[in-house]
Order: structure tokens, then sequence, then C-alpha cells
């Protein structure tokens, strides 16, 4: 597990062993899976629709970083 960034409150991880499409798990109070490319949400497990909404926007606005980090432990 890799902590990309930490913003607003949220931790923003990729798994080392974790499988495809690319995607970001956030962690604040609840979580999400929010795939790179597509900014659609995978899943959200008691995050509020505001905090998923502010997470989506930190991955478009780091979407570069987040796909290198991915493509580093994935291919």
């Amino acid at each position: 597990m890799v902590t990309i960034l930490r913003q607003h409150g949220l931790r923003f991880v990729i798994y080392t062993a974790d499988h495809e499409p690319p995607h970001v798990h956030v962690y604040g109070d609840g979580e999400a899976r929010i795939d790179i490319a597509t900014l659609k949400v995978l899943s959200q497990g008691g995050m509020s629709d505001a905090d998923v909404r502010r997470a989506v926007a930190v991955i478009e606005e780091n979407r570069e970083l987040f796909q290198q980090t991915w493509r580093k432990y994935h291919g």
C-alpha cells in the first residue's frame, strides 16, 4: 500500500498488489474506490457524497501522478 496524497482530511492510496481497472482507494470518514481514467466511483462505504466529490476532484487534478504510480507497481 502506497499513500500518494493527503488532502482535505482524505488519504489517497494505491495498493501494490491490486487488480484492474487502475483505481485509487480513498480513506477518510468511510472509504471509496475511484477509477483513475474515468473518475467513476467504483464503491463507496460510509463516505459522504461531498467527500467523494472532493476526492474525485483531487484525483482529476493529480491524475498524471496517480496514473504514473499505478503503472510503477502494475506495469
